[in-house]
């Protein structure tokens, strides 16, 4: 192993040997404006999370109506659409959730949100980006599916603009794209809470004492605890998996 080593390919870098086998990068740009923000937000805000395991059945069966409908022709439907509405129904519910906490010269304030940025974090070539959708709480479905459809594409062109990225309110992250159940998401600076989509899989469930198969996903939701309590966490959540579990809601 030390003749490996010494025979090893080595460079000169900042005035000292390196390895050739090691592959250097520099952080710059997005990649290290992204990496100061959870650093200041995971350090800063203390984060306290909430999982909750949800029946997402009746939502596949509504976007899977949602793609057969005339009126979504041509439009891309996923879950993530009624995850996207769930949040925003749940945040009017809850507007404690949609805030941020904010340093001034004489003390700490609380500034409540009257409008929904919904923030989408999305892996670009240029790294981790959480985009938002302007006032969100206006759009109706098939405006939501146009802008989320609209902010995927932009984000992975690469043609994000930075306006894009302020004023966020509350964010979404989708890692179930990428087939994982959960995570404990950290909060974008400036919000003081995040929901974390898990994917959605068969599993075993049990409806009315029978054990059947059923369209299960995870929520995990991050909360600022200095302005999220648990209880309004909890009940933040429990509105978002309601909907989940039945989109029908939407219409009341």
């Amino acid at each position: 192993r030390e003749a490996e080593h010494a025979a090893a390919p080595t460079y000169w870098a900042h005035g000292q040997l390196a390895d050739a086998r090691i592959e250097r990068t520099p952080v710059r740009g997005v990649r290290k404006a992204t990496a100061k923000a959870m650093v200041d937000s995971a350090f800063t805000a203390p984060h306290v999370s909430i999982f909750v395991d949800v029946d997402a059945s009746r939502t596949m069966e509504y976007v899977a109506r949602l793609k057969k409908s005339r009126d979504f022709e041509g439009i891309k439907v996923s879950p993530l659409l009624v995850l996207a509405r769930a949040v925003i129904w749940a945040a009017a519910r809850n507007p404690s959730v949609n805030a941020s906490w904010v340093e001034t010269e004489n003390g700490a304030e609380i500034h409540q949100k009257r409008f929904m940025n919904l923030g989408i974090a999305a892996a670009t070539p240029r790294g981790l980006l959480v985009p938002n959708i302007k006032d969100a709480q206006n759009l109706n479905m098939k405006e939501l599916a146009i802008a989320l459809n609209e902010l995927a594409t932009t984000a992975r062109a690469g043609k994000t603009r930075p306006e894009d990225m302020r004023d966020g309110s509350l964010s979404i992250t989708n890692i179930g794209a990428l087939g994982i159940d959960t995570g404990t998401p950290i909060i974008n600076p400036g919000e003081v809470a995040i929901v974390a989509f898990g994917t959605i899989r068969q599993k075993p469930w049990v409806v009315d004492g029978e054990v059947v198969p059923r369209w299960i996903t995870t929520l995990g939701g991050s909360f600022d605890h200095r302005v999220v309590d648990g209880d309004l966490s909890a009940r933040f959540m429990a509105d978002v998996a309601s909907i989940l579990q039945e989109p029908a809601m939407l219409l009341d």
